[in-house]
């Protein structure tokens, strides 16, 4: 990294409509400082649009997805799709709420961008710079959860699944690269921690023959948590901005409403527009 200002993106399934009212609070007063991006999960679909500069077109397909049968269907919780047809994306992003990928490319020419995957056969995070030929499944990718959707996503002849699982908060990776100033959008509380939760349970039981992967599903509150404290406690000579909601947003990773995720968009405008206030 040449450059040292960073823009981290929390994943958070529905959640990310608090992250999207705090990204086009930053478009409505052209503020993008940034020279290093990463999204993780549903923060590289509010980032993608964000390098679009495509204001409310995220929060408008959030609200889609959230109502659209052809993308939720609990009948799908048999079949190798999932409850959440994470591929329905490609629709989304190409005619419902068309995303403008010559901008995001252009926007994004000469800057390090990566969407956070996590490895299928290793759970080693992949940092992923997207190209025209594959941006949106790239973006699917870092967003298919195990379980919840069909578990896993092809690219480059690699199977890939939720960038959540190999680094949820990857500011000590943007450190270790170079980053000095970090700025994170969270979609919890800064000082909130995680046990071990029961998708994570059955998810290390169900790979229970296959130790690296089962040890990603034991050890992701643990990582989540140790993120947590680097991001509290920064070695010296980095700045890490925080804007994060005070309680835990209405939404959930995939309980959802369109009520629920407007409350929290609005939120994150309000969270936007007082943390560019302190840069002024």
């Amino acid at each position: 990294m040449k450059r040292k200002k960073t823009l981290i993106i929390q994943g958070g399934g529905f959640r990310t409509g608090f992250s999207t009212g705090v990204l086009d609070a930053f478009q409505k007063e052209n503020y993008n400082d940034f020279d290093v991006y990463l999204g993780i999960s549903g923060g590289a679909i509010a980032l993608s649009y964000f390098l679009s500069e495509q204001r409310e077109k995220c929060f408008e397909a959030m609200r889609i997805l959230a109502v659209d049968k052809n993308f939720i269907s609990y009948s799908g919780i048999i079949s190798a799709k999932g409850i959440m047809n994470i591929d329905y994306f490609h629709k989304v992003a190409e005619e419902l709420v068309p995303f403008d990928l010559e901008k995001a490319l252009s926007n994004s020419e000469n800057k390090k961008l990566g969407i956070v995957l996590t490895n299928r056969s290793n759970g080693i995070p992949n940092y992923y710079h997207p190209t025209k030929d594959n941006w949106m499944n790239v973006v699917i990718a870092s967003c298919t959860l195990p379980f919840v959707t069909k578990g896993q996503h092809e690219i480059d002849g690699v199977n890939y699944f939720d960038g959540g699982w190999g680094d949820p908060l990857p500011a000590r990776w943007a450190h270790e690269l170079g980053a000095r100033d970090i700025t994170i959008i969270r979609t919890a509380p800064k000082d909130m921690k995680f046990t071990q939760s029961w998708p994570d349970y059955l998810a290390s039981f169900y790979n229970r023959n296959d130790p690296k992967i089962k040890d990603v599903f034991e050890s992701n509150h643990q990582r989540y948590n140790d993120a947590i404290n680097f991001i509290n406690n920064p070695p010296k000579g980095l700045i890490i901005s925080q804007i994060a909601p005070e309680s835990p947003l209405r939404a959930g990773t995939y309980s959802n409403s369109i009520a629920a995720i407007t409350a929290d968009y609005k939120y994150g405008l309000k969270c936007g527009k007082e943390f560019l206030k302190t840069l002024m």
